[in-house]
């Protein structure tokens, strides 16, 4: 793997993108001038952040894109090992019930080879915030911040290597609306909405609505009553 370090960027995924070879490539910042999220939406970055984008050619079995952010997230609340933190569908981590990170997948098609680049920003410290905007001050992650780089990336290779045989319970156990009721969205309009029952192996989510039919979603937005 090919690692390259910036303190500060325009942004990690698009480096990512125009600087891919042949081998994987680490892009890692402590800061982004513009970063994004899912939807091209913007990533305000703290001060005291963390952004780091990896690229490669192979999705590993059973990787989907649906799947990567789900184990993405279970990588980064196996690293920090605190029962605090929370996983909202698909891609958010919370602190407190406030969004402190995000997980953003994307593809590039180049001829015949298909690029996957995996996002993942952390605001470690984020003193000027929106109120559903959170932070990790109280762990004071932003001390030991390369050490945080190492263990998610070792997990994330971890999981590539041998799998985790059980990702879904710990998914389930860090669920911030299990069971509660959620509206799905698309392109920013609720198409439906229910219950969530959890997700399944192929990290699409399960919603029952009032007749009690269950609808499976593999991608979308969701929104939950109380968190922002």
């Amino acid at each position: 793997m090919k690692v390259v370090f910036f303190e500060s960027i325009h942004n990690t995924q698009d480096y990512a993108l125009e600087n891919f070879e042949a081998e994987p490539l680490l892009v890692i910042s402590y800061f982004q001038e513009k970063g994004r999220g899912t939807d091209n939406k913007d990533w305000q970055n703290a001060d005291q952040a963390l952004a780091c984008s990896l690229v490669f050619t192979d999705i590993p079995k059973p990787f989907t894109k649906t799947l990567i952010p789900l184990i993405s997230g279970n990588s980064f609340i196996k690293t920090i090992n605190n029962l605090q933190l929370q996983l909202k569908w698909p891609n958010d981590i919370l602190f407190a019930k406030k969004k402190i990170g995000g997980i953003l997948v994307e593809k590039e098609i180049k001829g015949k080879t298909i690029n996957n680049i995996v996002g993942i920003g952390i605001n470690l410290n984020h003193p000027e915030k929106e109120a559903w905007w959170g932070d990790l001050q109280k762990f004071k992650m932003h001390l030991r911040r390369d050490e945080l780089i190492n263990k998610i990336i070792h997990s994330y290779i971890q999981f590539c290597d041998n799998g985790i045989s059980n990702w879904q319970e710990l998914w389930h156990a860090h669920c911030v609306h299990l069971k509660h009721e959620i509206k799905i969205k698309q392109n920013n309009k609720v198409i439906n909405e229910g219950i969530f029952l959890g997700i399944n192996d192929d990290g699409s989510l399960n919603l029952k609505m009032d007749n009690n039919k269950i609808t499976k979603y593999e991608y979308g937005e969701i929104s939950i009553e109380g968190i922002y």
